[in-house]
This record gives C-alpha cells, structure tokens and sequence, in this order.
C-alpha cells in the first residue's frame, strides 16, 4: 500500500494536565499568547482546534497526538505491519461498525498516538 493513499495528517496534540484549573490556566496561556480561541468539552480544552489541553493526566505519559486518515482500517493494517499494535478498548466505531478512532498500544517519545477518520 502507498503511505500518500492514508493521507495522514496531523489533527491535534493533547497535553495532559494534572487537573481542570491547570488545563483551564493552560488553555488561557495559549489564547492570550496566540489569540487563539478555546471551546471546552467535558474532559478537556480545545485550542483553535490544533490543541487539547486535557483537565486530567489521559493516556501518554505527556500526552497524546491525534493523526487523521482517510480509512483508518487501512492506516490499522498498514501501522501493524510496521510493529504497531492498537489498544482495542479505546476504538471508537462509526453506525457501520467501522473503526473511527484508536490509540497506539504504547507511547512515542511520551505521547500516545491515536488514528482519528477524516
């Protein structure tokens, strides 16, 4: 399979936080430095959508990466036979069954990695 044919793309990085004031504190920092805008959902801080500070340590020691594909099913078969495995319980399936998220089975340079659809 050609790598160009996934079209993977950088989505957003996650920065874990100890807690909600710290992600809140963070979040701030980042729109007052960029001018930049956040939205809050239930577990975290999006900033201008390339950012998600998260209220509580989540998975990667320092956070996770989000990397958007045209199928991820085919990124999964791809990854895998480049040695990366996939923790299932954190899939996430669209109404047909199919894989729409999932993160890495270990970190990379502290951050866990995760396949998001496109």
């Amino acid at each position: 399979m050609d790598v160009k044919e996934l079209g993977f793309e950088l989505a957003h990085i996650g920065i874990n936080q100890s807690d909600a004031e710290e992600g809140r504190r963070t979040a701030d920092a980042l729109c007052a430095l960029f001018g930049f805008e956040s939205r809050e959902t239930d577990g975290s801080y999006f900033v201008n959508e390339q950012f998600e500070i998260m209220k509580k340590p989540f998975l990667g020691e320092l956070g996770h990466i989000a990397i958007r594909t045209t199928d991820t099913e085919k990124a999964m078969a791809y990854l895998r036979e480049k040695g990366i495995g996939f923790d299932e319980s954190t899939a996430g399936r669209g109404d047909d069954g199919r894989v729409r998220v999932i993160y890495f089975d270990r970190d990379i340079a502290g951050f866990r990695f995760h396949l998001a659809q496109k």
